[in-house]
């Protein structure tokens, strides 16, 4: 399973390269309207920079993403924006880079390395969320029970999320949906022995 990547929050990061201002900005998106909508935001507010240069992602898997060089030479800009982004598994996220243009030119090279670095650093600083479907269980069993029922739910990789002590155990089980049929398969089963009761199914 391969798994992909966004971000909570925006992140805003400057970064100066021999005199170059660059501001990256980094914003998440779960449609390409959303992410066309945030970079024309950005390129209204930076109108006077000397480029906003851009990539977004998005889809569960990432099948969707475009780029732009926003004027600077081809493949120095957005590729490498893009890349970096892809090579963090990451979706659902626009990059916009604004460069301030300070006065010495960085070559195709320099450009490509600066801009790769720019996002880098900026996706390095931030905390990445996990993006992942999953489904919940709420499963009522007996004290004597429980004990075992955690253990086998620990090596289907479900978590239990919240856990309640009354006359019974109650817990709230959480599951990725790529390994959810084995187990409902486990919990029906020990629904029909009476080992435990679903409170509902997920």
């Amino acid at each position: 399973m391969k798994y992909y990547y966004s971000i909570k929050e925006d992140v805003i990061i400057e970064t100066k390269i021999k005199r170059s201002k660059f501001i990256v900005h980094l914003h998440y998106a779960e449609s390409v309207k959303d992410a066309k909508e945030y970079i024309s935001k950005i390129s209204t507010e930076h109108k006077t920079a000397t480029h906003n240069c851009w990539a977004y992602i998005v889809g569960d898997r990432g099948e969707t993403f475009h780029s732009s060089n926003a004027g600077e030479p081809p493949g120095t800009a957005g590729k490498p924006i893009l890349n970096t982004l892809k090579n963090h598994n990451m979706t659902n996220i626009v990059a916009i880079v604004t460069r301030y243009f300070g006065g010495v030119k960085l070559g195709i090279r320099g450009l490509i390395d600066a801009y790769s670095e720019c996002i880098e650093n900026a996706v390095k600083k931030v905390f990445l969320k996990k993006l992942v479907k999953t489904s919940e269980f709420n499963v009522i069993t007996t004290y004597d029970f429980g004990e075992i029922l955690k253990h086998k739910l620990k090596n289907m990789g479900a978590t239990i999320s919240d856990i309640e002590y009354s006359d019974k155990v109650k817990l709230k089980i959480i599951i990725e949906d790529h390994k959810k049929a084995k187990l409902v398969l486990f919990l029906k089963e020990m629904a029909n022995l009476g080992k435990i009761k679903l409170a509902n199914k997920g």
